[in-house]
């Protein structure tokens, strides 16, 4: 079981070292912490995480990736 959650924690830190954010983080954060309220779908959650990394042309964002 140990190997395991050491595997989950490796693939979400590198996950995270690309710039793809953890869903399954996200849930349990709005649910630990506001409870009772929506909680985007996993298409809406990467979605927002894109728009807010690479800021689609918006005011004080890039319009490109790179």
């Amino acid at each position: 079981m140990r190997l395991r959650e050491a595997i989950r924690g490796a693939a979400r830190t590198a996950r995270l070292m690309v710039g793809v954010p953890d869903y399954d983080t996200y849930v349990a954060h709005r649910q630990a912490a506001h409870p009772g309220e929506p909680v985007m779908s996993r298409a809406e959650f990467l979605a927002e995480r894109a728009e807010k990394r690479f800021g689609g042309g918006t005011e004080g964002g890039i319009s490109r990736c790179c």
